[in-house]
């Protein structure tokens, strides 16, 4: 029995009230003779998000303000930040009320990812305030002042971030639908912590913070002094700028080779201590078959020590199993070491029992990972082509399960007609077919009326012909007198499918398989060099389907959501900057966001997912609020005089402590996410670890690339100029000539 809940309550109250109603009917004793057992509970896995989202605000609160306090020093700050974490967060509470969003997994993770870059704005903008009132500005001077210099930064930043998500529309289907969902949470985060950093900040500022008068000649430090000497040794000379990019190129490329030893995937398994299986059996089991293998897979399942009950539903032709698994301290193995197991003992009773498949419920393709269609005419053409794709198929490292749609077939006794005996006796085929055609059909004669009712009226052979001795023992009248009917025909036993498949007009066979041991991505890739080096015959095909065709699709749809959200970062940022080569000195930085991805993935393992791929558009977002930082107050010490040299020394001096605060607390508010192992850790891992190493690598690199490419960017800019001017020069001077002349 399910239940459902309505819509005016959450899944966490049904729960309650339903357990609370079975406890009352085990109190009244009204459970005789049966048992009364939970199966399982959405809302306890609800529960455990919402648990694990709390803890991760805690968590990532605790790191900003320990990061404030190393940088800053000053415990006034560290309480203005921090209170600006609560406010956002209930802005971003009251903004899913508006929207009608509930409080489920996504919207969780999508507020998880949120909370690292809620104080980002904030921590800017008292950044900026707190250095005017150490040079020695009063109080509402230094809020405005403070504001103003970075308020321009600190939109763009907000709105390059945002931006990103407006193409995630463009993929399709639910899951389309659960990713507008989760960048619609963050979108709110963002939002409501700008408003925050722009009202509540300066107002706590003006008389809350605290900041004592610099010292007049305060020495920098030594990572300080080191940090402007290579940014004064980069900008020197045009050459070493192209050294830098160069060498930093070098790395992005040596980082593509290791995209293929990343695992892949559509969408993370739910690691949340349950399973649901369905085991396909062969057409005609009896029951008696069927009830020893249930008692079968009740033994293998409960060998399992991780496996703490099972039930086992018969659906016909298919038995549905629920296993729930042990939790907290009875752990002994990861949940997929545990699958890993359940699937190898309820596969070997294949061969022993009339089991024909074995495949997960729960999975994102709905089914099995691996389906190659097989495409054709000739039924026979395309079960020997089948049989030997599946051969080579097998051979796969990983490849466990497989099966056909082949195999799920029924006999059938086809008549063949004895041509040469039915001329010797007189008659024609068409005789013969007729004959047989009739012991079959129930031919209408007309309808009467009984009682004032319409009943119609059929003839048919007074004797049935319902088993093969039936249709052999009839006798057909010829010429000679009558004859039994074998002298005609003769009955042959074929197998013939339970499912003819057509694509196009042409028939296709399925071939499925399941995966042990390997990702998805290295499957596909050793899948695809099987069908481009197999040698199918002429008017026979070989072609993916299901999770592998999926997979393609969705990294297809992924590069173009990447590549549209790039284009719109850059319009943004070209008005922003109102230059059109400034925003390419910023996304300089994007290649190198990628090699620190690629690194994280690698280095943890953590599956490339259309999670992680949502975690790679937020990146391009964030990661260039650091490089907008930096551009900006080199763009403003230009304004003032400073020279281009003068001017990417003084804003990395400026703009490297905002810099490192921003980018500690984005990846500290997110490292309980990369840590996470509960519930939703698989979903909420790799899309956190994503953002982590690509904001990290990137972070360090941006202080060097950039002023590279900006010195460089204005090289050429100057180059152009001066020959135009030069190039007008001499027209002039051309003109003054043939004046004179």
């Amino acid at each position: 029995m399910q239940v459902g809940r309505v819509s005016d309550v959450s899944q966490i109250e049904m729960a309650d009230a339903v357990r609370a109603e079975i406890e009352n009917i085990r109190k009244d004793k009204l459970v005789t003779g049966f048992e009364l057992n939970e199966m399982v509970a959405q809302a306890d896995y609800v529960q455990d998000s919402i648990d694990g989202v709390a803890s991760n605000i805690l968590i990532g609160a605790a790191i900003a303000f320990a990061i404030l306090l190393i940088f800053l020093r000053n415990i006034r700050a560290t309480i203005i930040v921090g209170i600006s974490i609560p406010t956002s967060v209930l802005l971003t509470f009251a903004a899913m009320w508006i929207f009608d969003y509930s409080l489920n997994m996504l919207t969780l993770i999508g507020l998880g990812l949120g909370i690292g870059m809620m104080v980002d704005s904030s921590i800017v903008i008292l950044e900026s305030i707190y250095k005017k009132k150490e040079s020695g500005l009063l109080r509402l001077d230094a809020v405005i002042q403070g504001t103003k210099e970075v308020a321009s930064a600190v939109i763009a930043s907000m709105l390059t971030t945002i931006v990103v998500f407006l193409p995630i529309g463009l993929l399709g289907g639910e899951m389309g639908q659960f990713m507008i969902m989760l960048s619609a949470v963050v979108a709110f985060t963002l939002i409501s912590s700008v408003l925050v950093s722009f009202t509540l900040i300066p107002a706590l500022s003006e008389n809350f913070l605290k900041a004592g008068k610099k010292k007049r000649e305060k020495k920098e430090s030594r990572f300080m002094r080191s940090y402007s000497g290579a940014v004064s040794w980069i900008v020197k000379k045009k050459r070493y700028s192209f050294g830098v990019i160069s060498a930093f190129f070098l790395v992005f490329i040596s980082s593509m080779f290791l995209v293929t030893k990343i695992p892949m995937t559509i969408m993370p398994d739910v690691f949340n201590r349950y399973a649901e299986l369905l085991i396909d059996l062969e057409t005609g089991i009896d029951p008696e078959d069927k009830e020893k293998l249930i008692a079968d897979m009740t033994e293998e399942l409960s060998s399992i020590q991780d496996v703490e009950s099972s039930y086992i539903m018969d659906n016909g032709s298919m038995l549905y199993t629920v296993i729930n698994m042990t939790k907290e301290d009875d752990i002994t193995a990861e949940q997929k070491v545990v699958n890993e197991e359940i699937f190898k003992k309820l596969r070997a009773l294949e061969k022993n029992h009339p089991v024909e498949s074995v495949q997960s419920a729960m999975s994102a393709g709905g089914g099995y990972p691996v389906q190659v269609n097989i495409q054709g005419k000739s039924f026979e053409g395309l079960k020997s082509v089948t049989d030997d794709f599946v051969k080579d198929l097998e051979k796969i490292d990983g490849i466990v399960g497989v099966t056909n749609s082949m195999e799920r077939t029924s006999l059938e006794q086809e008549i063949i007609l004895k041509e040469e005996a039915i001329e010797k006796a007189g008659l024609n085929s068409s005789m013969i077919q007729q004959f047989i055609s009739q012991a079959f059909i129930e031919r209408p004669i007309g309808e009467m009326s009984l009682d004032g009712e319409i009943i119609p009226l059929a003839a048919q052979w007074d004797e049935k012909i319902n088993t093969e001795n039936a249709l052999l023992d009839m006798t057909i009248q010829t010429p000679e007198g009558g004859k039994k009917l074998p002298s005609f025909i003769e009955l042959k036993g074929i197998n013939t499918p339970n499912e003819i498949s057509h694509v196009d007009g042409e028939r296709f066979l399925s071939v499925s398989a399941d995966i042990e041991g390997k990702d998805l991505g290295a499957v596909n890739r050793e899948v695809q060099k099987l069908i481009s080096d197999f040698d199918s015959p002429a008017g026979y095909s070989v072609s993916i389907a299901g999770d592998l065709e999926q997979q393609q699709e969705l990294m297809k749809e992924m590069l173009l959501i990447l590549g549209i959200s790039i284009f719109l970062v850059y319009l943004v940022m070209a008005v922003q900057f109102n230059h059109l080569a400034h925003p390419i000195i910023v996304m300089s930085v994007i290649p190198m966001t990628f090699t620190g991805v690629i690194l994280g993935l690698f280095l943890t393992q953590r599956e490339l997912s259309v999670m992680s791929g949502m975690g790679i558009v937020m990146l391009i977002g964030i990661v260039l609020n650091n490089a907008i930082l930096l551009i900006d107050r080199t763009n403003q010490l230009r304004n003032e005089g400073y020279s281009v040299e003068e001017a990417l020394i003084e804003a990395g001096k400026n703009r490297i402590r905002p810099i490192f605060m921003t980018t500690l607390t984005t990846a500290g508010g997110m490292l309980p996410l990369a840590l996470a192992s509960g519930t939703s850790g698989n979903y909420q891992a790799p899309m956190a670890t994503v953002i982590i190493s690509g904001l990290m690598f990137a972070a360090f690199i941006t202080l060097l690339l950039i002023p590279a490419v900006y010195r460089l960017f204005t090289t050429m800019s100057f180059s152009v100029s001066f020959k135009k001017n030069r190039r007008k020069r001499k027209v002039a001077a051309l003109k003054e000539t043939e004046g004179v002349s």
